[in-house]
């Protein structure tokens, strides 16, 4: 999978477990809905520094926003 991609599903998915809407998200981050917006869909390429805005907003390592897409479906 594109590391966009994965970001993007990874931003989306722990930004709703929080109970950000997009909007209210961006604004906490100090961005625009439209941009965080484009992270989600896999379609910007933020800067490390956004990167790092918006795990400090997530309160999580920069790290696990690029980790690999979790999925409900273990393998064993």
């Amino acid at each position: 999978m594109d590391v966009r991609r994965r970001l993007g599903l990874n931003l989306k998915r722990l930004r709703e477990e929080q109970g950000f809407s997009q909007e209210s998200f961006a604004d906490h981050c100090g961005l625009h809905r439209t941009y965080i917006s484009g992270i989600e869909r896999g379609v910007r390429n933020p800067t490390v520094i956004i990167l790092d805005k918006i795990a400090k907003a997530l309160r999580v390592p920069a790290g696990q926003l690029l980790d690999e897409a979790k999925s409900g479906v273990r393998r064993g």
